[in-house]
């Protein structure tokens, strides 16, 4: 599948516009990830572009979210390591990821909602103000952007060698990369 055939689907099957800047977010993010520890950009990049694609179908019933995804994604043929990515991403399912790629999905998915957090509360609104210190400094807010794992952001360490606040330098530049996509 292509980038253009994955930004399609998810543009098929995710109505709610955060949702897709979500996807977009993740996408860029991972495809740093992928370019820092020189692996297949565009597998990584299309892994988080597609790593939601069933949350609407399964926002009420978040025990099947990425279960379904990743059945979804193979019946369309895709890489089965992008499957497993997809399906461990959730960390509800309790299932480890184990290639790098599922790995970095699981640590970066809760941090791109940390850095939209951090970037809404900046008078400009603007995510080009935004540093990683004001990032950092928000992680460490813990009624700040509840949704936004820490235990599992602070997982890059141990999961992908990085210390938090090289991982949240590599996302927050990704993402001021898409800026105008994301809205920021």
């Amino acid at each position: 599948m292509t980038r253009d055939e994955g930004l399609k689907l998810v543009q098929e099957k995710i109505q709610n516009q955060n949702l897709v800047k979500h996807c977009l977010a993740t996408e860029a993010c991972m495809h740093d990830l992928a370019k820092h520890f020189q692996e297949d950009e565009e597998k990584w990049g299309l892994t988080g572009l597609l790593h939601d694609i069933d949350y609407e179908e399964t926002k009420n019933d978040s025990d099947k979210h990425s279960i379904l995804g990743a059945e979804m994604l193979e019946k369309l043929g895709l890489d089965k390591e992008i499957c497993e990515a997809v399906k461990t991403h959730n960390e509800r399912h309790g299932i480890a990821p184990e290639t790098r790629m599922a790995k970095a999905i699981f640590c970066i998915d809760p941090l791109t909602g940390l850095i939209v957090a951090a970037t809404l509360v900046m008078p400009s609104k603007k995510i080009a103000d935004l540093t990683t210190e004001n990032v950092l400094n928000r992680f460490g807010e813990k009624s700040f952007a509840r949704g936004a794992n820490r235990e599992i952001i602070s997982k890059c360490q141990g999961l992908l060698g990085l210390g938090l606040e090289e991982f949240v330098e590599i996302g927050l530049e990704a993402m001021k990369k898409i800026s105008n996509e994301l809205g920021l």
